[in-house]
């Protein structure tokens, strides 16, 4: 019997000799898990310290990041409202450049023609019948039909002009025309 007692007592011993060795092997790996679980300590403390502030910096960043599209939105906008507006200061300018040159040519061909007019009554002896004197203008709707009147009287001096006069000609009456709408239209405002 002194044999399986001392198979259990050798088997205790080898039982304890094991135990022994995994509890050596067990130290370090213990002693690494404790200082990984300090680590993770030491990280989710300072996670817990600044994550908060970055999450509120990244949140501030997005809300100025939003401000400053808005911003660039309504300067876009402004920007197109300026470009319509220079848009349409260019066509004002055209259009007043045009009144203006219209006007200028009026003026000029009323100045041609009182030359010529002027010019005429100085070569020749005397004026026509059917004429009126500068000094007291004709209403516009008694214009036309003196026109008529004067054409029917001179066609021989009519036919002696060239076609170059008789256009200057057209011309200035248009002109004067159109500058007594112009001086109509200012009078009304």
């Amino acid at each position: 019997m002194i044999d399986p007692l001392f198979w259990l007592g050798f088997s205790i011993l080898l039982v304890a000799v094991s135990l022994a060795a995994v509890l050596m092997a067990a130290i370090p790996a213990l002693q690494e898990i404790a200082r990984a679980a300090r680590s993770v300590e030491k990280l989710a403390d300072t996670l817990s310290r600044e994550l908060p502030p970055t999450l509120e910096a990244i949140r501030l960043t997005g809300m100025e990041i939003s401000d400053l599209t808005d911003d660039v939105s309504e300067g876009v906008k402004s920007a197109g409202v300026a470009a319509k507006q220079v848009e349409q200061s260019v066509v004002s300018a055209k259009t007043q450049a045009k009144k203006v040159q219209t006007t200028t040519r009026s003026v000029f061909s009323g100045v041609k023609a009182a030359w010529k007019t002027f010019t005429r009554s100085q070569t020749s002896p005397s004026p026509s019948v059917g004429r009126r004197s500068a000094a007291t203008p004709l209403p516009p709707s008694q214009g036309t039909a003196l026109d008529v009147r004067d054409r029917a009287i001179a066609p021989s001096h009519r036919a002696s002009e060239s076609k170059r006069e008789i256009a200057e000609r057209r011309n200035a009456e248009a002109s004067h025309s159109d500058s007594e709408v112009y001086w109509s239209g200012d009078e009304a405002e």
